[in-house]
């Protein structure tokens, strides 16, 4: 996936972690991100689509059909944008074709793609592929799919019946196989890694030394700078050392292609202070790495009559590590069979409301509206399910009284007593329903008893060497009462194949849930002084609001293959060592 810096491959360094680093120092770095993704940076792999097909139905009376394939993406509204076409493929009915089909893979959007195969007329194979008319061809079949539904095969190749759609064809008993396999771009698995430093940076606080982190930005082709990395913020220190930042080929295009590194004093308002920068090719770096010279930065000087002009500062910047290797990318995790495997874990608490009435949170609209609860599951799920080929999961509920029983702060959604799986979306939507029936809400609400669950079951499928990666998606509507508990289980959590995300619904003030987010809270240690092993939680409020369309599911999934790849990057450490 899109590459960061510091301990993880993936989406935002530092982000929501817990533990020495999600102190101040990475409280700073985690509003960093924010602002790096502000600014435009993306996360997505660059995948390439090699498209071949079987046994087309022959449409030609006298020859063999002229296969192209034009590939679609299908939007949430259905329309359809082409993304690519392939060549022409004369006289064939098992057509290769040579063209890769380009676009980008993103872990948290459901993609879904349409290919059509078209006969085209021998009159028109003078004409461009891009300039051929559509209408004017004759349609051979259509095949549907979902991105995630390829990378997640075994080789990342898929076979696909083709079908017919709206067009009408003359002898629709035949339409062929499509298959079609994913390949990550080569740029994507060859990584740099940097260590920088600075020395004599500016003072920018007035009460203290700066906070600086480093924002790295490749030049477009329009000449304007597109974010693609960041450092963590350091705290109180004008000589700085930062932790080593990663980028991979595709992200900068070439080693000779100019980057654009600057330094910022970090500020909680989000208005970050330019510190200085400089304009470097990976090149240029290496040299500085291998030379052991400094380059000062400069700023654009405050003058309305040359723009061009800038100001060169004492300040340096260093290159103190440099080193070029290959490694494994999340997808080839995926397509080696490592699952991703969702829990998930619903607040039954007093504080929802009878959900008998329309205003309570988990009010079941009769015309089928989904709730918040419901919403929330339903956006995850859609997403997770296509990496658990069992789709079997584990379901419970906390804060509620089953029927004869006392106050339960983790039970079984289904109502079975050793059993939490459930089938499919579908089977938690009913489970959860069921569940209101038969439980009487309560309170307080706790997070410890689920957590723990959740890392009892991580770490059984460790032992029993599953390739299994498990994401615990709780939803509440309050605050959580068992601080310290919730701590100590988040940070044995860390250690196991586990990420958890918390989604607040409902309109609570969740201030005191900040505990769970670096950008407000304070440093998270466990009652016996131990820190989390890596980065594992995040929390949001539904009622946030993010930009550029991106919604908090949707960013809240996104910071999943960065966890998931730095859990595998210690496992391998630790196998090394």
């Amino acid at each position: 996936m899109g590459n960061c810096c510091s301990d993880e491959i993936g989406h935002g360094a530092g982000r929501h972690s817990v533990g020495p680093a999600a102190s101040a120092v990475e409280a700073a770095s985690a509003a960093a991100d924010r602002f790096l993704r502000s600014r435009g940076a993306g996360a997505s792999t660059q995948i390439e689509l090699s498209l071949a097909a079987s046994n087309l139905g022959d449409q030609e009376y006298f020859s063999k059909s002229n296969p192209m394939v034009v590939v679609y993406s299908k939007k949430n509204d259905g329309a359809l944008e082409e993304i690519g076409r392939t060549e022409v493929i004369l006289n064939s009915l098992n057509p290769s074709w040579n063209a890769k089909i380009n676009l980008q893979y993103q872990f948290e959007v459901l993609q879904q793609l349409v290919f059509q195969i078209y006969d085209i007329d021998p009159q028109f194979h003078d004409v461009s592929e891009k300039m051929l008319k559509l209408e004017e061809q004759q349609f051979l079949g259509e095949a549907i799919c979902l991105l995630s539904d390829v990378v997640t095969k075994q080789n990342r190749l898929l076979n696909i019946k083709l079908g017919v759609s709206e067009h009408n064809l003359p002898n629709p008993s035949k339409f062929g196989e499509l298959t079609v396999q994913a390949d990550e771009s080569a740029g994507s698995k060859a990584l740099m890694e940097m260590v920088f430093r600075c020395s004599d940076l500016e003072i920018k606080d007035l009460l203290s030394k700066s906070d600086p982190f480093l924002l790295i930005s490749r030049i477009s082709e329009n000449g304007m700078p597109v974010p693609i990395c960041k450092t963590e913020v350091r705290k109180n220190d004008l000589n700085p050392k930062w932790k080593p930042v990663i980028l991979n080929l595709q992200q900068i295009g070439s080693k000779e292609n100019p980057l654009v590194i600057e330094c910022f004093n970090f500020s909680s308002n989000g208005k970050h202070d330019l510190v200085g920068k400089i304009v470097k090719s990976v090149a240029e770096l290496e040299n500085m790495y291998h030379s052991q010279n400094g380059e000062n930065f400069f700023v654009p000087a405050n003058t309305a009559h040359d723009c061009h002009s800038k100001e060169v500062l004492k300040s340096q910047v260093y290159v103190e590590k440099y080193f070029e290797n290959n490694r494994h990318t999340f997808l080839d995790y995926i397509s080696a069979g490592c699952q991703l495997n969702l829990m998930v874990a619903i607040d039954y608490t007093a504080s929802n409301g009878n959900p008998r009435l329309p205003d309570s949170l988990h009010y079941i609209d009769p015309n089928g509206r989904p709730n918040a609860y419901q919403r929330v599951i339903l956006e995850f799920g859609d997403i997770l399910q296509y990496y658990d080929p069992a789709k079997r999961f584990p379901s419970w509920g906390y804060g509620a009284r089953p029927i004869d029983g006392p106050v339960s702060h983790c039970f079984n959604l289904n109502g079975s007593a050793y059993q939490p799986e459930v089938e499919g979306i579908q089977g938690i939507m009913s489970a959860y329903i069921s569940a209101l029936r038969n439980v009487s809400l309560a309170g307080p609400t706790l997070f410890g008893p689920l957590i723990s669950t959740a890392t009892a079951i991580a770490s059984q499928s460790l032992i029993s060497n599953q390739q299994k990666y498990f994401i615990l998606l709780i939803v509440t509507d309050g605050v959580v009462t068992d601080f310290q508990e919730t701590i100590d289980a988040i940070i044995k959590a860390s250690d196991f194949p586990l990420s958890i995300v918390v989604v607040g619904v409902g309109g609570a003030d969740f201030k005191e849930m900040e505990f769970l987010d670096p950008n407000k809270g304070e440093r998270l240690e466990s009652s016996t002084g131990r820190v989390a092993s890596r980065d594992v939680i995040q929390f949001a409020p539904m009622k946030d609001v993010h930009g550029a369309g991106i919604s908090i599911v949707q960013s809240l999934l996104a910071e999943i293959p960065g966890q998931f790849m730095t859990y595998m990057r210690t496992r391998e450490t630790q196998a090394i060592s």
